[in-house]
């Protein structure tokens, strides 16, 4: 009698089993198992029941989201849960950001284009199809800026790293964390910053160092003397930066042909945080709070034109921390304002 129980259980598990993996997860995991795995992954720990159960309510909300996004048809992109799921969109601008523009430069993007600034690329014709740096070897393996509004500094770093490959023949990864502690002029660490005055900085300093020799911290601390004074420290210089024409794809992507290039972009909202893949074009405005650094560009089987962006939220994020985000949109700004605020640094 046992016998024949046990064979009948067995046989209506592996039918309950079946049918949740022909029917697309009919016994999937419940929000809360799904949030435990989520905590495992991440190495997450709550400081008490309570937290855990507001983040819950958060994760769960963006979960949901995620699945509803995901569901719909003709989207060119995908979405799902990743390192901050468990925050609302206000928490990661605060955290996760960190882009912070002068008033005489928010000025001159509201003025007419008759003001005219230096830009050397204007004259190139051929940009070609496509264009990625990380394939010329220009471009270090995506970092985490982590809880720090440290943004500006990874953009800068980025475009300086890429520009001394393009001129000197060999990539290195140069050191946020120099930036953050001792370009202080007007930058203010983890609590926001331009790429602009970072570039001012490297060329007062006559240089910059390597990250092994300056490595990053996750919070502002004292600036390191021995470094910023030593010229054996410097392991990268720069000669000047210019401004791409605001408002101008176009000059964009010919400044990107040349060298990778700092941007000022809209970078929060679920969709932009939850991103996963695909060619972005949801929804965002063009209030420029996070920078990032255009490293390509290329179009799609389909034909879209898109960016090819170099992001500072690790690697878990997007398409391994880079994101493919739509071109030659009809707004003059671009896609998530990213014509709107943009820098070179020159070797």
């Amino acid at each position: 009698m046992s016998s024949t129980i046990i064979f009948i259980l067995t046989i209506f598990l592996s039918y309950r089993t079946s049918l949740a993996t022909s029917r697309g997860g009919l016994f999937e995991a419940s929000p809360i198992e799904k949030h435990e795995q989520w905590m495992a992954r991440f190495n997450r720990v709550y400081s008490d029941e309570s937290e855990k159960r507001n983040r819950f309510n958060i994760f769960k909300k963006n979960l949901e989201f995620v699945q509803s996004f995901n569901m719909n048809k003709n989207i060119t992109y995908k979405l799902d849960v990743n390192e901050f799921s468990d925050l609302t969109d206000e928490e990661f601008r605060a955290t996760h950001t960190g882009l912070v523009v002068p008033e005489e430069i928010t000025g001159i993007s509201t003025l007419s284009s008759d003001k005219t600034v230096p830009f050397r690329y204007g004259n190139v014709s051929d940009t070609g199809e496509s264009m990625d740096w990380r394939q010329e070897g220009a471009v270090t393996p995506v970092k985490y800026q982590g809880r720090c509004g440290g943004c500006w500094a990874f953009s800068a770093v980025a475009a300086v790293e890429g520009i001394t490959k393009i001129t000197k023949g060999e990539l290195v990864s140069l050191s946020e964390q120099q930036l953050l502690d001792c370009d202080t002029d007007y930058n203010q660490g983890c609590h926001g910053g331009i790429m602009s005055k970072a570039f001012e900085y490297i060329i007062k300093n006559q240089g910059i160092t390597t990250e092994d020799n300056y490595p990053y911290q996750e919070s502002q601390q004292t600036c390191s003397s021995s470094t910023t004074l030593s010229s054996s420290f410097r392991a990268a210089t720069i000669s000047g930066y210019e401004t791409v024409p605001m408002n101008n794809e176009e000059a964009l992507l010919q400044a990107v042909s040349q060298q990778p290039v700092s941007v000022g972009i809209e970078g929060t909202g679920a969709g932009f945080r939850h991103y996963s893949g695909g060619i972005f074009n949801g929804e965002c405005g063009t209030d420029l709070h996070h920078a990032v650094t255009i490293v390509g560009y290329g179009m799609s089987e389909e034909g879209t034109k898109y960016w090819v962006v170099k992001n500072s939220w690790g690697e878990t994020w997007g398409e391994d921390g880079f994101m493919r985000i739509k071109r030659d949109v009809d707004a003059p700004q671009g896609m998530c304002g990213l014509a709107m605020l943009a820098f070179y640094p020159l070797a």
